[in-house]
């Protein structure tokens, strides 16, 4: 089994590979569609992080990948779709950097409700600028959470924690945690918070979730915080709205386009703007995070290959399997259509193989089979059940 990590996946993914009989390969940055493309092709488990795009191209050169780790929250750098097609399982760590982007949203609230970015910038230029003109306490002030998932909802625990009154809004029917108030619609939210959050996915859908109609519906000199899609937020409104006065500050951790390698030189049309914290893609970027998901994300895609679990997969049905002893496992993987398990059990009626056990679960795309069978069994079966319609891959795990 061949293992790929780039983008500087931290040492312990590499370590638990190793330790388990695995080939690593680990670069430090981000490969290109087409190098990527070439350098797949005997890959078995591909790890990477939020810059690499694994496209339609790249996966029709992964001869042999079966799982893709995403050692990060998003997975909307990878074709999923593309994935379902070729039976290719993804895992990511959906929790294992929620406190650190939480922590970064915290400090950087305070930051910039105290104007002590800017007031720090001058000191270093030698301006004294010792005033508490614009510079407020975070206790008694509204916080305005626009998505309450793991991120949104911790967020919103801390900052009550903090003396803040704490609202939000999410599309799913949410329980809220504290004394937070669930709003109606987002624009509720956004009259009331002296503080705007936003924690979503990078869904199409989400794409200028905020823009200038938003930042109308705002106080007059609110704080905007975006560490979660730089696609949610359209950038030049931003701007605009910071050189205007609207704004009393932002703090942006994500951007529209992203550069590929910390060497490219970056510019945006929020740099030098007052009040503003800008930084390059690092909320979720601490050692403790990097460590929990280099340690969560192997151990998920082991657990799949050796037999079969697919508990918190992205984009397989989630499906928690048992040891199986003095006998063999059979994984089915096919497009979610009627009469496949039929099908797939007339053959091995007919070839007299008792089932020891079998597990079924399917989403919307993806019908997933898992077959326990005794250690004897016609060899020809295989093929058989590979050339069932509609099948998509099969596996025999032991």
């Amino acid at each position: 089994m061949k293992v790929l990590l780039l983008e500087n996946i931290h040492p312990k993914s590499e370590e638990f590979f190793k330790r388990n009989g695995y080939e690593v390969e680990s670069l430090s940055g981000s490969l290109d569609e087409n190098v990527l493309s070439k350098k797949i092709k005997d890959v078995h488990v591909l790890g990477i992080r939020s810059k690499t795009k694994i496209t339609s191209k790249v996966l029709e050169n992964a001869e042999n990948l079966l799982a893709i780790g995403a050692f990060c929250i998003g997975t909307n750098q990878i074709n999923i779709k593309k994935c379902n097609s070729k039976g290719i399982v993804i895992f990511n760590a959906p929790f294992s950097n929620t406190r650190s982007v939480v922590e970064l949203a915290i400090g950087n609230i305070i930051s910039l409700m105290r104007g002590t970015f800017d007031k720090s910038s001058k000191l270093h230029h030698g301006m004294w600028e010792k005033s508490a003109s614009r510079s407020f306490e975070v206790r008694g002030k509204k916080l305005g959470i626009i998505g309450y998932g793991n991120i949104g909802s911790q967020l919103s625990v801390l900052a009550e924690l903090l003396g803040m009154k704490v609202y939000f809004y999410d599309i799913d029917d949410k329980l809220p945690l504290g004394n937070a108030e669930n709003c109606s619609s987002m624009e509720e939210v956004l009259e009331l918070a002296d503080v705007v959050t936003v924690h979503v996915d990078g869904r199409p859908e989400n794409t200028n979730l905020i823009s200038q109609r938003e930042f109308d519906i705002m106080k007059d000199g609110a704080i905007f915080i975006n560490l979660s899609r730089g696609s949610i937020v359209d950038i030049n409104s931003l701007a605009e709205n910071v050189k205007s006065g609207k704004l009393g500050g932002v703090s942006v951790d994500v951007y529209p386009s992203e550069p590929v390698s910390k060497k490219t030189e970056y510019s945006t049309v929020l740099q030098e703007l007052p009040n503003t914290i800008l930084t390059p893609h690092i909320a979720g970027s601490t050692e403790e995070a990097q460590q929990s998901i280099a340690e969560f994300v192997p151990a998920k895609i082991y657990d799949f290959i050796k037999r079969g679990s697919t508990v918190s997969s992205v984009n397989f049905p989630n499906l928690q399997l048992p040891l199986i002893i003095n006998g063999h496992r059979l994984v089915h993987i096919h497009e979610n259509v009627p009469g496949i398990m039929a099908k797939l059990n007339n053959i091995l009626a007919r070839h007299k193989i008792n089932i020891e056990g079998q597990y079924l679960k399917t989403n919307q795309e993806i019908g997933y089979v898992i077959t326990d069978i005794k250690n004897e069994y016609d060899k020809n079966v295989i093929g058989m059940l590979e050339n069932i319609e509609h099948t998509v891959r099969l596996r025999l795990l032991f």
